[in-house]
């Protein structure tokens, strides 16, 4: 191996380690002494430095760890207020499905039809306005229904529910063994 695969090395493992590193464990890794090993993170140190780039190596007791550099701390924090992506877990996207597929419906029809308490999966999906409150089952209790809104739409490229892609009877069939499956599967736990 050459020098610079070396050092391409020494970059993968403390990028991905995330925290500091033993220069023994970096010199195993490597398969060469602990004195080579130092050398090579010397020369790569000096290489970030002359590069004037915005990451580093430093030494913390014997030990390596890549870090930014203290004067990229103002662009971290203004990247780190800006507001995130929203991430939709499985259960979000299963809610959501319920909701787009049925609605109008209520949190007691999702809750039936998913198994397990959906309030925060709603609330979730309304602060992400993917979701609304439409208003009020003329029932015993006058339910909020819910459905979907415009973001929703926006979001998965369609331009009414009626775009929404339909399910084979095989596949909604096959959909049902599994919610059984799994909820037999936890009645045995």
């Amino acid at each position: 191996m050459e020098t610079t695969n070396y050092e391409a090395v020494v970059e993968a493992i403390l990028f991905t380690m995330g925290e500091s590193v033993e220069l023994e464990r970096i010199a195993k890794a490597l398969e060469l002494e602990t004195a080579q090993t130092k050398e090579i993170i010397t020369r790569l140190q000096e290489k970030y430095q002359q590069e004037n780039r915005g990451i580093q190596i430093i030494e913390l007791d014997g030990a390596y760890q890549m870090c930014t550099k203290n004067e990229m701390y103002e662009y971290l924090i203004r990247i780190a207020k800006q507001p995130r992506k929203r991430v939709l877990t499985d259960v979000l996207l299963e809610t959501l499905s319920i909701i787009a597929y049925k609605q109008p419906i209520t949190k007691a029809e999702i809750e039936k039809i998913r198994g397990v308490s959906s309030d925060h999966a709603v609330n979730k999906l309304v602060e992400y306005d993917l979701v609304m409150e439409l208003g009020r089952l003329d029932a015993p209790g006058r339910p909020m229904l819910f459905g979907t809104t415009e973001e929703f739409l926006r979001s998965f490229g369609v331009q009414s529910i009626e775009e929404l892609p339909m399910l084979n009877p095989e596949q909604v069939e096959e959909f049902k063994q599994q919610a059984e499956e799994e909820v037999q599967m936890k009645l045995q736990v």
